[in-house]
């Protein structure tokens, strides 16, 4: 990819800002060296592993690349046998740490998403042996622990046992007698010896080895006769420390040389992590979305930030490209988002190319072998090139180069010379680029580019939107048509004077007049349009959300009404159960009289009683009048507002509110829901007139007559219905089906509370039986008994 296209896009300045993410220095190097690939299955590849960055990262929660220092050649001396410092090897044991971690985070998340990623982790090598080794024995970055070895602790120990039997001693000499030669109650070192600072003139007082005089020949420093074995004792253990120490390093250095090569690799693959962690960061902190990739020039973009502009500033903007158009005329006013969309086009597909997400809702890019591009004012003194020289020379080897796989980005083409010589060569670069079949956005000022694009297939025009009332410009990009440049209105706003704008208007050509004025004209409907489309659209949106509100409350009365025609019918059972058990128990009474040989007249009496009782036990039909209303059509010449309705679509009867002959359609309140419903759906009470003398009514408007008491003799009465059920020591299996029969029983019998007896037992029983009460439609709820009840060895049904 050409650096002018890199630097144009401001692709250098993302990448600098996703290598801010990065943990390590080579990764950092690596990210803004990047290059775009023009290889769609090398694009596939990378914007999938940061997908499955992204996913790690912030679904899994694995940790970043641990930061370890830059290499130089600790590890190519490791391997040619030089021993490292113990700042070097501590290097070595932070990058064995970096590794250990990068692979057990990777390889441990279960995701079968994660493929390429963990690739590149089986890759990575680690001696989690040696990293604990050189952790234990390397303190610092100039000190080895004393634990490192046994023979440098023993060592050690000596040392420090050595250093206070000489401190002890010559402490002694600094309390004593000798106190009065010394210059200093202090006990100092020379040569790496214990030495005492004698004063000049007592030097012969001291009997012992002088290792050094002072600068002013006042102070002599002698190592006493006693402690001079100790001494040497002392230099020679830590000769042999040193010796130690030397060897661990050694030994050490010799286990990195040894796994050199693989710690290289690793330090590649982890920088290559690293950037990948950095992109999917980078791209999660801008909202960026995984985009889809073709070859074939098809970008669509939808609501695309810059991601250079403020987040809380930029106009999101969306664009098609390369379906039935390979390239695109951008107009509009100037300072309105032109050169932004055009650089954004060129951004996204290279910013995919790198393996970037997107900060867009939705974005489909293409991948291609070149971009090109030619934005801003690239004069040069130096060279002799004018604005307009240096734009030539760029779009000459634009046309030159470009081809059906490559996309092409020019700013203001034709710009900087005669506006009818610049247009028209601007027209004949792009009537030659749609040829090449390469990809392009192009934009213009120049009407007769506008009129051209109408008129050619391959192209189609575009526009930045501006608002004619505020003399704004709104950054909202609309194809299909061409944007006014507004020059005239801007320079109202900024100030201009009148004056001078209305001499501008009138050199303007009638022709450019009119293409303007049109060209604004169309403009502003458009947007008139799409303002009042979007109040369309929130009004049938809010009338979507009453009328799901109304259907609800629908709903919610037609199960209220059920529930209450249950009630109604469950009540009723339950009136005519009892009353025929009573009759029936009357009856066995008198069959019981009846069943006597003779009859007494206490018999009689009795029997007498009997029947009275029974005729009470009758409904008193001549207090209920069965008049069935009766629904005829509803005509809309007949109906009036205040008449009550019968609407089928909800069954349910309401009063019109307000009637709509031409829609053919009324408004009715019914309750609390006010509907708008057509008249066909609607239905009229017609009341019964009074029945005059000698009329006859119809048989459905008559008062129903009350008929004698009909007494019949049943030899088999209906047995009253048991309360209880014992299924104790039945299995599941078999206890279900009695259970079931018995709640049936109890439903047409009416009764409102039963009682299964189950037992304690395992609670196997008692299980099963809760699980099909659970299901059972006839049952309201039921309980475990109460202290006095059988507690947890009976369950209390009640029934619906």
């Amino acid at each position: 990819m050409n650096a002018a296209a890199i630097e144009k896009t401001e692709l250098n300045k993302i990448l600098s800002l996703a290598a801010g993410y990065c943990t390590l220095e080579g990764s950092k190097l690596r990210m803004h060296a990047l290059q775009p690939s023009s290889s769609l299955s090398e694009v596939k590849k990378s914007l999938k592993l940061t997908e499955e960055c992204v996913c790690l990262l912030f679904e899994h929660g694995v940790s970043k690349i641990e930061h370890f220092p830059p290499f130089s050649d600790e590890l190519e001396r490791s391997k040619k046998g030089s021993a490292l410092s113990c700042g070097e090897l501590l290097s070595v044991g932070n990058l064995l740490r970096a590794v250990r971690i990068a692979h057990t985070s990777i390889t441990s998340v279960n995701d079968e998403a994660i493929v390429l990623v963990k690739e590149i982790a089986n890759r990575l090598y680690f001696n989690a042996a040696l990293e604990d080794d050189i952790t234990a024995k390397i303190l610092n970055d100039s000190e080895v622990s004393d634990y490192a070895s046994d023979k440098l602790y023993s060592l050690r120990k000596e040392i420090r046992s050595i250093n206070e039997r000489i401190r002890a001693r010559l402490s002694e000499y600094l309390s004593g007698a000798e106190g009065k030669y010394l210059q200093d109650g202090i006990v100092t070192m020379r040569n790496n010896r214990y030495v005492l600072p004698v004063k000049a003139e007592y030097k012969r007082n001291i009997k012992g080895f002088i290792h050094d005089r002072s600068a002013t020949g006042a102070t002599f420093f002698i190592e006493p006769e006693e402690v001079l074995e100790m001494n040497n004792e002392l230099r020679s253990l830590m000769i042999d420390e040193r010796e130690e120490v030397e060897r661990i390093l050694s030994e050490l250095s010799r286990r990195v040389g040894m796994m050199a090569n693989e710690l290289q690799l690793a330090i590649l693959l982890l920088e290559e992590l690293d950037c990948l962690y950095a992109k999917a960061e980078y791209g999660y902190k801008t909202h960026s979305v995984l985009p889809t990739v073709n070859d074939r020039g098809l970008i669509e973009i939808s609501r695309g930030r810059h991601p250079l502009i403020d987040p809380k500033k930029v106009v999101p903007v969306s664009l098609s490209l390369g379906k039935g158009y390979r390239f695109l005329l951008i107009s509009g006013p100037n300072t309105g988002g032109k050169t932004v969309t055009l650089k954004m086009v060129g951004l996204f597909c290279m910013m995919a190319m790198c393996g970037l997400f997107i900060p867009a809702n939705e974005a489909t890019v293409s991948v291609f072998e070149e971009v090109y591009c030619d934005v801003g004012d690239a004069q040069s003194i130096e060279e002799s090139l004018s604005t307009f020289s240096s734009h030539i020379k760029n779009v000459i080897e634009i046309t030159e180069r470009a081809n059906q796989n490559c996309l092409v980005l020019i700013d203001e083409l034709g710009g900087g010379t005669d506006p009818d010589e610049g247009q028209a060569l601007a027209k004949a670069i792009v009537s030659h680029l749609i040829q090449t079949g390469c990809t392009g956005v192009v934009t213009t000022h120049y009407s007769a580019l506008k009129e051209y694009a109408f008129a050619t297939d391959g192209i189609e025009n575009a526009c930045m939107e501006f608002d004619s009332s505020t003399l704004q410009p709104l950054y909202v990009m609309k194809i299909g048509l061409p944007g006014s440049s507004n020059a005239l209105a801007i320079s109202r706003r900024l100030g201009l004077k009148d004056s001078i704008l209305a001499d501008a208007m009138s050199c303007l050509s009638e022709g450019a007049q009119a293409f303007e004025h049109i060209v604004r004209s169309a403009e502003e409907s458009r947007i008139q349009a799409e303002k009042a489309l979007l109040e369309v659209e929130k009004v049938k949106t809010e009338w979507q959300e009453k009328l799901q509100a109304v259907e609800k409350e629908r709903e919610r009365l037609q199960k209220e009404r059920e529930k209450l025609l249950s009630s109604a019918k469950a009540e009723s059972r339950r009136i005519i159960n009892e009353r025929s058990a009573d009759a029936e128990e009357l009856l066995a009474e008198m069959e019981k009289i009846f069943a006597k040989e003779q009859l007494s007249e206490s018999d009689l009496i009795a029997a007498r009683t009997l029947k009275n009782r029974l005729g009470d036990l009758a409904y008193d039909t001549q207090s209920e009048e069965l008049v069935r209303p009766q629904y005829l059509p509803a005509d809309v010449k007949a109906l009036k507002v205040g008449d009550t309705v019968y609407v089928s679509r909800i069954n349910d009867s309401g009063t019109i509110q307000s009637i709509r002959p031409q829609k053919n359609e009324a408004e009715v309140l019914c309750g609390n829901l006010r509907l708008r419903v057509k008249i066909s759906e609607l239905s009229v009470l017609v009341e019964p007139k009074a029945e005059k003398k000698g009329e006859k009514l119809p048989k459905w408007k008559r008062k129903q007559s009350a008929s004698p008491v009909q007494v019949s003799k049943s030899l088999a009465p209906r047995p009253i219905p048991s309360l209880e059920i014992n299924v104790i020591g039945k299995t599941v299996l078999d206890a279900i089906p009695e259970v079931e029969a018995f709640l049936d029983a109890a439903v047409l019998s009416g009764l409102e509370e039963v009682r299964i007896v189950h037992g304690m037992g395992t609670g196997k029983l008692r299980a099963g039986i809760h699980e099909y009460l659970r299901k059972c439609k006839n049952v309201a709820e039921f309980r475990l008994g109460h202290y006095g009840e059988g507690e947890t060895g009976v369950t209390i049904v009640k029934i619906k």
